[in-house]
């Protein structure tokens, strides 16, 4: 549906505030959310429906707007019960961004709301989605609050006479209207929603058909799964249309259950930006306990980032899905960072790497790349972040499709760079290996090659020579060019390790 439709609904008399040349945009969903930047939790088309709980200062709008016309938000509807009107910089944000503004009258619940786009988003028989949308509007009012999609697949199971299950891209069974049968495998399931090129598909053995929730997602592995009995293929119209609107609801549900994690998160943000910047321990421990761990507990940092199809958001929730126990998630720019509660001996490592596999065709082009750190104690955890962040990008160096690195494979002098800020690291480099790299583009010279090779070969000129297939005086000229080009003696021991050091930093 279009936003212009909404105007053509009489129950919920919406009214535009700015943006009416922009209402042939498609709404594809509804989101209600209270978060000053929402962004991770979007992913394109929705209506943003909001309170303005996140407004605290003029400013704010700006943040907000700015956040939602990033996502691609359709529209936004709004008002603030509080101050019984939309505040004109909200209005003003919205017109800067040309982000559609509807006033929502106080008398009309965004529940209502949602329940009434969602039934207009649907081609399927009234009769047959009364039920569902009412209890989905319970559920999106809180009124059963925790029992997530249960309910609304008891229901479709029961009354509609079709059994599907929600499953995550790795297995995890989310919700289901009865137990899965003992001939359908979750593996089987994830393996087949990761590798089909093309969804809806049926598999013949276990008698099912898989549907994405979400469609329009970056990476599948970002997205859920749901899984009926039957060949969609015979069904009828009005089951097909059903199910459409069942892939709506989840999506809805599992954008609510991330808005309903909007505290904690805010608390694993605020405690993974305390950790990075060295704060004291009197404020990373209270903040620890108010995130569920345990002051006591021996943790492990877990750092990914991702250079493909994977977004931020889409990784941090890859990250909470794959990694054990109850780990603390957070974000620091492009890279996700995690804090997980473990005993000692545990091979976190090994266990991620199993999992990506498991994943892998799912991941393929995203360049997936993730460190791990050593076990340690909660005093020692900025130490453990800047290890799994060092792993992190010896693993983003390599070639393989999706890399972990775990601690045992940092050497000591790795070990040491972990702990040394950004901007010194760039310094060091630029000012040892930038003269080099100049000379090499205009000259063709090969001198970082010659300099890495004569290292690696710990000062022997024969054996560079011949690792290069150069004679031994060709050899002897670049090294006299280089030590000519940085000021540097390479037959003494310090400048050959500040060189080792600046091309481990490269």
């Amino acid at each position: 549906m279009r936003l212009s439709s909404l105007l053509a609904m009489p129950e919920l008399r919406l009214e535009v505030v700015t943006g009416g040349d922009d209402l042939d945009r498609v709404v594809r969903w509804v989101v209600t959310t209270d978060l000053l930047d929402p962004g991770r939790y979007l992913s394109g088309r929705e209506l943003v429906l909001t309170g303005l709980v996140w407004r605290n200062e003029p400013a704010d709008s700006e943040v907000f707007v700015r956040a939602l016309a990033k996502a691609g938000v359709s529209g936004l509807a709004a008002w603030d019960l509080r101050a019984g009107e939309i505040p004109a910089d909200l209005v003003e944000a919205c017109r800067r961004h040309r982000m559609p503004l509807f006033r929502v009258p106080e008398e009309v619940a965004f529940a209502t709301i949602t329940e009434t786009v969602v039934r207009h988003l649907s081609t399927a028989r009234a009769s047959d989605l009364t039920a569902v949308l009412d209890r989905h509007r319970q559920l999106v009012a809180g009124v059963t609050e925790g029992a997530g999609l249960g309910p609304v697949l008891e229901l479709v199971g029961g009354d509609l006479g079709m059994r599907c299950w929600v499953l995550t891209p790795a297995g995890r069974v989310v919700a289901g209207s009865h137990p899965l049968p003992a001939r359908v495998d979750p593996a089987s399931l994830a393996r087949v929603f990761l590798t089909t090129p093309r969804l809806p598909h049926r598999l013949p053995a276990a008698d099912v058909s898989i549907f994405p929730v979400a469609p329009d997602t970056t990476s599948r592995v970002a997205d859920w799964m749901i899984v009926c009995e039957g060949d969609w293929e015979e069904w009828p119209a009005e089951r097909r249309a059903l199910t459409a609107e069942l892939a709506a609801i989840v999506a809805l549900e599992r954008a609510r259950l991330d808005d309903r994690l909007s505290v904690e998160g805010r608390l694993a943000q605020e405690l993974i930006r305390l950790v990075v910047s060295a704060a004291a321990a009197d404020e990373i421990l209270p903040r620890l306990e108010l995130t569920g761990l345990d002051v006591r507990a021996t943790f492990v940092t877990v750092a990914a980032a991702a250079r493909g199809t994977l977004r931020p958001g889409e990784l941090r929730g890859l990250l909470r899905e794959i990694l054990p126990e109850r780990p603390v998630v957070g974000l620091l720019d492009e890279e996700a960072i995690a804090l997980i509660p473990v005993e000692r001996g545990h091979d976190i490592a090994g266990e991620i790497h199993e999992a990506l596999l498991a994943l892998a065709p799912g991941l393929a082009g995203s360049g997936l790349a993730v460190g791990v750190s050593d076990i340690v104690e909660a005093g020692e955890l900025r130490g453990a972040v800047e290890e799994a962040r060092y792993a992190r990008r010896l693993a983003a160096g390599r070639t393989d499709p999706v890399c972990v690195v775990g601690h045992d494979e940092l050497a000591t002098h790795v070990l040491l760079l972990a702990s040394v800020p950004d901007d010194v690291r760039h310094m060091f480099r630029v000012r040892l290996l930038d003269p080099l790299r100049t000379y090499d583009e205009v000259h063709k010279a090969d001198l970082i090659r010659t300099l890495e090779t004569f290292l690696q070969n710990s000062g022997s000129w024969t054996r560079c020579a011949e690792q290069l297939h150069l004679h031994v005086n060709s050899v002897r000229y670049r090294i006299q060019r280089i030590e000519e080009l940085t000021g540097r003696n390479l037959s003494r021991l310090e400048d050959r390790v500040d060189f080792f050091l600046a091309l481990r930093l490269g």
